[in-house]
């Protein structure tokens, strides 16, 4: 069973390398360059830092977050252009894994608000770009 499992993962590696990866995959919805900083500046001004952690960046907290999610840091999987603008305009597409759904969640929905009226779509792109410069791909350990 666990040499099926091994030749299994490595098929299915195979197969995503020879579709295109990174985060720019040609496989994938993909935006033009963004400016890290400008993003940066983005997420502060849009008040993400209401909601949200930075593995990597110690940003201005409020007094009574009514909800934390932390973003970024190492993980196995590389996130794309396109899952990180869906996570944004439309967050309750997947909501984040390890936390109380009931304070994830408002009548089914993701309690994150909605952006698309407020947000410039140059904003998009450079929050986007300093959300992949809080990511850190890490291989997943081999199954023994």
């Amino acid at each position: 069973m666990q040499d099926f499992l091994a030749l299994a993962t490595a098929t299915l590696l195979g197969l995503c390398l020879a579709c295109g990866s990174g985060e720019k995959s040609a496989s994938g919805f993909r935006l033009p360059d963004g400016n890290v900083e400008a993003g940066k500046a983005a997420f502060l001004e849009l008040k993400c830092n209401d909601c949200h952690t930075l593995a990597k960046v110690d940003l201005p907290r409020p007094e009574k977050p009514a909800i934390t999610v932390a973003l970024g840091g190492e993980e196995p999987i590389i996130r794309t252009d396109g899952e990180l603008m869906t996570s944004i305009v439309n967050p309750s597409h997947k909501l984040a894994w390890g936390y109380p759904r009931e304070q994830l969640q408002e009548n089914g929905k993701s309690r994150m608000r909605d952006y698309s009226d407020v947000m410039t779509v140059r904003q998009m792109i450079d929050l986007v770009a300093f959300l992949h410069s809080q990511h850190q791909y890490v291989p997943p350990k081999p199954i023994k």
